[in-house]
């Protein structure tokens, strides 16, 4: 039976994807930047000072990094405060992974007020024993550390913990360090090279949420 869950945030709880997916794109805009093709594409796997590191270097941009940051941050914030909800069920399943004793963490690519502004707001922030982000770690998910030291801190066994994710790139790196995945279904992830590859080493993709799919675990 599962002990412990790791959840990725974006596109795996939350239905915030529609954002993230159009974010680059909408700060280029606004300083009068036309985005390259396959911009969404590129910045997909990215954490925060990453995706700021390549705006400016592929833009020629003149603020620091952490500059950035705190623009693209003031552009997704107002979005996690008041509007981004939670995808279908998903407040069901964590309902009943509670009422099993399952111990439960978030491990993101994204900021972490972003995080606690958009999970305090729905009534779910105090579910998670804690959150680490990329950000904190200093490190994306094209490496296992985040995923690694999650473990660590919710002390539970490897073989009965699971990291769920939706994006492939980030499924296939939980993979190769040996823990279990479960893939959630998120229509911009099947976009993702190799997304079928990663998708299909899952133990199981949940296309809905709902309690009867923690039996499944």
């Amino acid at each position: 039976m599962i002990q412990g869950a790791i959840f990725d945030l974006d596109g795996t709880l939350l239905d915030s994807m529609p954002l993230w997916n159009t974010l680059g794109i909408d700060f280029l805009t606004r300083r009068g930047i036309q985005a390259p093709v396959g911009l969404r594409a590129t910045l997909k796997p990215m954490d925060m000072p990453t995706t700021a590191r390549y705006l400016k270097e592929r833009f020629g941009l003149p603020e620091t990094p952490e500059q950035l940051v705190q623009e693209i941050d003031h552009l997704a914030a107002q979005a996690y405060q008041e509007q981004i909800p939670l995808k279908p069920g998903v407040r069901e399943f964590l309902e009943e992974l509670r009422r099993r004793g399952v111990r439960m963490c978030v491990a993101t690519a994204t900021d972490r007020p972003l995080v606690e502004g958009a999970l305090k707001r729905l009534g779910v922030l105090d579910w998670f024993d804690f959150l680490l982000t990329c950000t904190e770690v200093g490190v994306g998910k094209q490496r296992p550390d985040i995923y690694l030291q999650a473990l660590e801190q919710l002390g539970t066994p490897r073989e009965a913990t699971v990291v769920f994710e939706d994006s492939p790139h980030a499924l296939s790196t939980a993979q190769k360090a040996g823990l279990r995945t479960v893939a959630i279904h998120e229509e911009s992830a099947q976009l993702e090279p190799d997304a079928s590859e990663a998708i299909q080493r899952a133990e199981m993709v949940i296309y809905q949420y709902g309690k009867g799919e923690v039996d499944k675990l």
